[in-house]
């Protein structure tokens, strides 16, 4: 069995800096052994496949190497890498000419985070060592497009109705509310070219999640807390609406469950504030959680 190495892509070093930390406090508070994959490079996403057939194959097939001469499995947290990490596994395994030519055998296992930690032992563990159970929270589990799609690349078995973070989460203590929604599109990168889509897409979200009776997200990709995260205030404003539907990674809610105090410093990076919702229920007295500024868009930015 290889060891395990995480490949946290580009945006996990920067805007997504706070999924990150959350991720390596839960491996230790876990007790769970993992390594960055040294030398990483960019793994093209999310335009070198539109841009240049050649770059997005270069680009994700080299960390595949890294992690193969290594002999790390890879756990990968973004949707997006994990997509294109996937993509040039299987394109090279199903040609010989390019297995020849990159010397890839494809002896590694490319794990999406959310497939990894909905492995019973963990689920079993979280449960063991839950302090603080999440009562407050009536969640949906939001998974976006590509971690799951297409399932010729990604293995997933239930491509339309995942339910990995719903065990997970449900393990937090966490009221996990069951939606049609969960692989809806969000936008994604589209932010930037077509904002106004995303608008569209995003409200959508919010306004079947509240059908639904939901009081918050949780999410696995940082394309869709982003999105999920920064445009509540201006679809508030647009719409003459006030949303508010924190937006949890689902790293940060085991680390909650299990009492883990240092989360507060990575929530509070969050554009929607969280605290409130916390405070409102049976998670830990108004002491215990500092009052953060809301909407801080200098601190996401910086990560």
């Amino acid at each position: 069995m290889n060891r395990l190495a995480l490949y946290p892509g580009c945006s996990l070093e920067g805007t997504a800096r706070d999924y990150r930390d959350s991720i390596f406090r839960t491996f230790e508070l876990l007790d769970i052994k993992v390594f960055e994959l040294k030398d990483w490079i960019c793994c093209g996403a999310s335009s070198a496949h539109s841009i240049n057939e050649e770059a997005s194959l270069e680009l994700p097939i080299h960390n595949l190497l890294l992690a193969e001469s290594q002999k790390f499995d890879l756990l990968v947290p973004c949707a997006l890498c994990f997509n294109r990490l996937k993509t040039a596994d299987k394109k090279v395994q199903s040609n010989p000419k390019l297995q020849e030519k990159y010397n890839y055998q494809g002896n590694i296992r490319i794990w999406d985070i959310v497939e990894f930690f909905s492995k019973s032992e963990i689920i079993n563990k979280i449960g063991e060592l839950k302090t603080k159970p999440l009562s407050a929270l009536k969640a949906v589990c939001y998974y976006g497009c590509v971690a799951n799609r297409p399932p010729k690349v990604t293995d997933a078995k239930n491509y339309e109705n995942p339910s990995s973070m719903e065990r997970i989460i449900s393990e937090t203590g966490v009221n996990v509310i069951d939606w049609p929604f969960k692989t809806d599109c969000c936008g994604a990168s589209l932010a930037l070219s077509r904002p106004e889509l995303v608008v569209t897409l995003v409200k959508k979200l919010y306004d079947k999640a509240l059908a639904f009776g939901a009081n918050c997200f949780v999410v696995s990709c940082q394309m869709c807390h982003a999105n999920l995260d920064i445009y509540q205030g201006k679809i508030s404003e647009i719409h003459k609406s006030e949303y508010y539907l924190p937006v949890f990674y689902f790293t940060e809610l085991i680390n909650l469950a299990l009492g883990d105090k240092k989360q507060h410093s990575w929530l509070r990076r969050h554009m929607v504030d969280p605290t409130p919702l916390l405070e409102s229920g049976s998670y830990s007295p108004s002491n215990e959680i500092k009052s953060y500024t809301t909407v801080n868009t200098a601190n996401h930015s910086a990560g």
